[in-house]
C-alpha cells in the first residue's frame, strides 16, 4: 500500500512539473514560443516599414522621367544639321541629348531590377537619382553663369521640383525603411538584367513605330474631321505632332509591356 501511494504521488509531482514548465513556455520563457507577428520571417511586415503604394512610387517616377527623355529625343530632330547655334548653346543641347540616352539606358536597367524584385532596386535607384540631382544643378549652373542664356523662372521651377520629386524618392528608399523586403523576392529567381534590358529596347524600337504611325494616321484623320487649316502646313504640322506623341507613349508602353512580359513568363523557382 505505501509502495503505491508513493507510486501515485511521484506521477502527480511529474505532471505538475510538466504542466509548469507549459506554462512557462506559453508566457513566453522559450524563445522558439515567441508570436510569429514578432519576428520578421513570421508573415507580418515588421512596424515602420513603408507600404508598398510609397515603394514603389520611385518606379513611376522612374518612368515619368524616362518619358520625359524619350520626348527630349524625339523633339530634338531639328538640331540635325542645325549649324546657325552659337558653340556654347549647341553644346548645351548636346550635352543634353547624351543624358537623355544615359537616362533611358540606366532607366531601363533599373526598371529590370525593378520588375525582377531584386533587393537591388533601392540602392541602385539612389545611385541614380543622386547622378540626375548632379546632373540637373549642373545644368542649371551652366544656364546661369553663360551669358547666351537668359533668366527664367519656370525652368528653375521644374529643376526644383524635379529636385524634390528625387529627393523624396531617396527618402522613400533610404536604409532601414524597410523597401529592400518589399522589392526581394527570394521565392524565385527573375530573367538576368540583360534579357530584360534587351527585351526593353526591342519593345521601345517597336512600340515608337508602332506609336508614330498609328499617332500620325490618327491625327490627320482628326485634321480632315475637324477641318483644321492646312494654311502654311497648318494640318500637317498638327499630324506630326500627334505623331510625336504617339512615338513617346508607344516606346515608353512597349519597353515596359517588353519587360513585364519577361519577367511574367522568365521567372521560375529557385531550386
Amino acid at each position: 500500500m505505501c509502495t503505491a501511494r508513493t507510486i501515485r504521488l511521484a506521477a502527480l509531482d511529474f505532471a505538475a512539473g510538466h504542466l509548469s514548465s507549459e506554462g512557462k513556455a506559453l508566457w513566453g520563457h522559450r524563445p522558439d514560443m515567441t508570436s510569429s507577428s514578432e519576428k520578421p520571417g513570421g508573415g507580418q511586415v515588421p512596424g515602420g516599414y513603408p507600404g508598398s503604394d510609397l515603394s514603389y512610387v520611385p518606379v513611376g517616377w522612374l518612368i515619368f522621367v524616362m518619358a520625359w527623355s524619350v520626348y527630349g529625343l524625339a523633339s530634338a530632330w531639328w538640331l540635325v544639321g542645325n549649324s546657325g547655334l552659337p558653340d556654347k548653346v549647341f553644346n548645351f543641347l548636346l550635352g543634353g541629348l547624351i543624358a537623355n540616352v544615359v537616362t533611358i539606358l540606366w532607366g531601363l536597367y533599373l526598371l529590370g531590377l525593378a520588375f525582377g524584385r531584386s533587393g537591388r532596386f533601392p540602392r541602385q535607384f539612389i545611385v541614380w537619382q543622386i547622378a540626375t540631382i548632379v546632373w540637373l544643378l549642373a545644368r542649371q549652373a551652366y544656364v546661369l553663369t553663360v551669358p547666351d542664356f537668359a533668366f527664367s523662372a519656370r525652368s528653375l521651377s521644374i529643376t526644383a521640383i524635379e529636385i524634390s520629386a528625387g529627393l523624396l524618392c531617396i527618402y522613400l528608399l533610404r536604409r532601414g525603411s524597410g523597401a529592400e523586403t518589399v522589392y526581394a523576392k527570394p521565392q524565385s529567381e527573375a530573367p538576368p538584367v540583360f534579357v530584360s534590358i534587351v527585351a526593353a529596347l526591342l519593345g521601345i524600337i517597336l512600340g515608337a513605330v508602332i506609336g508614330a504611325v498609328g499617332g500620325f494616321v490618327a491625327g490627320s484623320v482628326i485634321a480632315d474631321v475637324a477641318e483644321v487649316s492646312c494654311f502654311e502646313g497648318g494640318c500637317g504640322y498638327f499630324a506630326a505632332f500627334i505623331g510625336l506623341a504617339g512615338l513617346v507613349v508607344g516606346a515608353i508602353a512597349g519597353g515596359i509591356l517588353a519587360v513585364w512580359l519577361v519577367h511574367r513568363r522568365g521567372r521560375k523557382p529557385v531550386a
